[in-house]
């Protein structure tokens, strides 16, 4: 996907791919990471979401990644925090306490960058990559966060009916980009409650942890 695909949808409020709720299903898994309070969580491709409030609220500190600054701005403008702003390598970092946003490409964030983290979540960013593009975004994961365990949600539909952002995702898929550096066990699976963009989908969480 091009860079400007995204600024536009930002600049044009063409959101439809920000949950206007806590994702249910982050509640109801977040447990399957085995995480302490103060343990880091890492967001990738994060835009404005409204997890990032309820997991700061649960006493976690938060660090994501995003594209497009709109969406940062937005995101501390909505939880009233007024961030430092400085620049990190080729990234803009958005930092607030117990929180820090970079801003720009994501494969221009490296390791130390990023700093150490207990864990990655991922609900919207591998289902917006289309294929071509995921082993190499899986790989970059892999490499900044040192293989930290993952929650990720991935949603699988006829793909021949509508055209992606989301793309659907097959197991095949998830295997082909994660494996063998992680143990993938499926933690859930079900129909998406009112489909996604009018057709009917199957969701998926996964939990990814180091081989």
């Amino acid at each position: 996907m091009e860079a400007q695909f995204w600024q536009d949808k930002w600049q044009k409020n063409e959101i439809g791919f920000h949950e206007p709720d806590v994702n249910p299903l982050l509640v109801e898994h977040i447990s399957a990471l085995a995480l302490e309070p103060g343990d880091r969580i890492f967001l990738p491709l994060c835009g404005k979401t409204l997890d990032i409030a309820w997991l700061l609220s649960q006493g976690y500190r938060i660090v994501g990644v995003e594209l497009v600054e709109q969406a940062i701005e937005q995101l501390f403008a909505e939880m009233e925090v007024e961030p430092d702003i400085s620049t990190a390598g080729k990234l803009l970092r958005y930092q607030a306490p117990g929180i820090d946003i970079y801003v720009g490409d994501l494969f221009d964030l490296t390791a130390d960058i990023l700093g150490t983290v207990e864990a990655v979540y991922d609900r919207a960013a591998f289902v917006a990559l289309p294929p071509p593009m995921r082993e190499k975004y899986a790989a970059k994961i892999t490499e900044v966060t040192c293989s930290a365990d993952q929650l990720l949600i991935t949603f699988e539909y006829d793909q021949s009916l509508m055209n992606g952002p989301p793309f659907s995702s097959t197991h095949s898929d998830i295997e082909n980009s994660y494996q063998p550096a992680y143990q993938l066990t499926l933690l859930s699976e079900g129909e998406m409650p009112g489909g996604l963009k009018g057709h009917s989908a199957d969701e998926f969480v996964w939990l990814l942890r180091q081989e």
